[in-house]
């Protein structure tokens, strides 16, 4: 039985000190003891109490508690004497074992005793003073002082504490494991009186001893030769899983000192594979050419250090790791994926992969050249795990809508096409460029007059692809041209007209050339002329235009008259030859006298 922590000189100087605090101890400790060692304290709780009241009523007994090794003061009566109406003065201890004696008018007379001669002194209220007390000075002092008048007594009882030190964590253990029982740790505090007390805690928790998950032994050591108690406490404990994380500490409670808690101390908890769980490391979606990394792992501790791999139901068994890496994956590796333990393959998890592609296929690339007006077709396909989208690009512009097909190519047609297909992270990009080509045609060849009343500027615009140059008859300045958009561009000259004359321009390429004149006149008032000249050329026109048609019309009577006359001559030829031409009707007679007559008329 564990009953002897507490004696019942422990339990007197606690009564005499503060009784609410052995109250405490004592309903504490009740917990922790057997019902035999419950008895045997109250029974000496009993005794100190009788005790003490009996020595309160015989002699009236005063209590002074001293710090362990300072001094102490012991009031002789508290001082209610007067100095001059004492005559002598006496300490003593035990069976009247004199410490001093001072009487009137002399030095105080210490005795031999070893233990107090070097120590005690007395002051003028007959107080005494002992220096560095012990456990050992922990006892009744008696007070004697003789007056004129009488004989007074009074006794002292001098208790010593002292606290104790910081709390130490020793033999601590490295490992839990769940379900069983461990002594983790002591915890030890040393040099108090009264003894410590010793509190466990985990996470700021006091540990309540149950005899199956925590056990707790507490033991009490007295220095046989200072008397000052040790007190020393195990912690047994069975762990839990959640105690992986778990902070476990020791109190230390004094009557005379503040609580003093130790250093938290941490456990490794060993337990045991419950579950197992395969994850996908690399964050998807995954395409065509990713690597991923799979990592199962295992809630035992410590966990595996060997794990199965199921790729593609192949078993593949990694030492000393619980990844495995799939490198430049492709769209075979989408499936399901399995990770187990070696020794129990049946504690398994699965995860699913899926692989994204993307296969386009544009039917043009490069550079395409084509003729103005030809047709053209492009064709697109796509080939993808999900829905992609489509998007058409023509130099920076953004096209809403994209025609596959040109029926007649223009001009406007050519540049730089980029088509962009995206899924899910997954874009190809195709480009190809675009050539029309046709040889240079002069749409428009004007002149305007220039800044000064002498200067003319005239302006060629042209079309052609590739870009036509220009080449002017006449040598002029300001020579310019505009910017060249959809194999259009406008070239100019500024010329110094001194005489009529009569301008060209040339525009050329690879593919050929075109070549258009204008006169140009040397009159100041030459916009006003030229707009004459051009109606004077316009009357021209259409003279021409009505003398080709009349010209026309007599030409084709002619004909018709030419082949009217043929016929007649031969008809006439048929008819001498019958003998009918004598007899002719008069009627046709008559029509050939017309026809004579409307020749005659042209």
């Amino acid at each position: 039985m564990r009953c002897e922590l507490y004696t019942t000189e422990y339990y007197i100087i606690y009564i005499l000190t503060q009784g609410y605090y052995f109250t405490r101890i004592v309903a504490t400790k009740s917990k922790n003891t057997i019902p035999d060692c419950q008895r045997m304290h109250w029974s000496a709780l009993l005794t100190c109490i009788l005790t003490v009241s009996l020595i309160n009523q015989v002699s009236g007994l005063e209590i002074v508690n001293g710090k362990y090794g300072e001094t102490v003061e012991i009031p002789c009566k508290n001082g209610r004497d007067k100095a001059k109406d004492v005559t002598v003065a006496k300490w003593k201890y035990g069976n009247d074992i004199k410490i001093l004696v001072k009487k009137a008018g002399q030095n105080a007379n210490i005795s031999e005793d070893v233990i107090y001669k070097d120590r005690v002194s007395i002051k003028e209220d007959f107080s005494l003073i002992i220096k560095q007390v012990t456990l050992g000075d922990q006892k009744t002092f008696t007070c004697i002082v003789v007056t004129s008048g009488d004989i007074l007594e009074n006794n002292v009882q001098l208790v010593i504490y002292k606290a104790p030190s910081q709390p130490q964590i020793a033999q601590q253990a490295s490992v839990m494991e769940t379900g069983k029982l461990t002594t983790l740790a002591q915890c030890r505090t040393s040099g108090a009186n009264p003894a410590a007390n010793i509190t466990w805690f985990k996470n700021k928790t006091p540990l309540v001893p149950d005899e199956m998950g925590i056990v707790i032994n507490t033991v009490v050591d007295v220095d046989s030769r200072t008397g000052l108690s040790t007190t020393t406490s195990k912690l047994v404990y069975a762990a839990v899983k959640e105690d992986i994380d778990a902070q476990f500490t020791c109190r230390v409670e004094h009557i005379r000192s503040a609580e003093m808690e130790s250093a938290a101390i941490h456990f490794n908890v060993i337990y045991p594979t419950e579950t197992v769980s395969l994850q996908v490391m690399s964050h998807g979606p995954f395409k065509e050419g990713d690597n991923v990394t799979l990592k199962c792992i295992a809630d035992g501790n410590p966990p595996p250090k060997s794990y199965n791999f199921y790729i593609k139901d192949e078993k593949k068994t990694v030492e000393n790791s619980n990844t495995y890496n799939l490198t430049h994956l492709t769209r075979a590796n989408t499936g399901e994926y399995k990770c187990s333990l070696v020794d129990n393959e049946e504690m398994a998890s699965f995860a699913f992969i899926t692989v994204d592609y993307l296969d386009v296929v544009l039917s043009t690339t490069g550079k395409i050249t084509k003729k103005l007006g030809e047709s053209f077709e492009i064709t697109l396909n796509v080939n993808a795990s999900g829905k992609h989208q489509v998007s058409w690009r023509k130099g920076n512009s953004k096209l809403d809508s994209f025609l596959h097909k040109f029926d007649k190519l223009k001009y406007s047609d050519a540049g730089v096409y980029e088509c962009v297909v995206s899924m899910a992270g997954l874009q190809k990009t195709h480009t190809f460029e675009l050539i029309v080509e046709s040889p240079p045609v002069i749409k428009s060849l004007i002149k305007k007059r220039g800044d000064e009343s002498m200067n003319k500027v005239l302006s060629c615009e042209a079309e052609g692809s590739p870009k036509p140059t220009v080449h002017w008859s006449v040598n002029g300045t300001n020579v310019a041209e505009t910017a060249y958009v959809d194999g259009k561009i406008m070239y100019s000259i500024t010329i110094v007209v001194k005489v009529n004359l009569t301008v060209s321009c040339t525009v050329s390429n690879v593919l050929g050339s075109d070549i258009k004149n204008i006169n140009v006149s040397a009159f100041v008032d030459d916009v006003t002329m030229d707009k004459r000249e051009d109606q004077k050329d316009d009357y021209s026109d259409q003279a021409a235009l009505a003398v080709g048609i009349v010209v026309g019309l007599i030409l084709a009577t002619l004909a018709i008259g030419l082949a009217y006359w043929l016929y007649l001559k031969k008809f006439r030829q048929g008819s001498w030859k019958t003998g009918e031409k004598e007899d002719g009707s008069a009627e046709e007679s008559k029509k050939l006298e017309e026809n004579k007559s409307q020749k005659a008329d042209v």
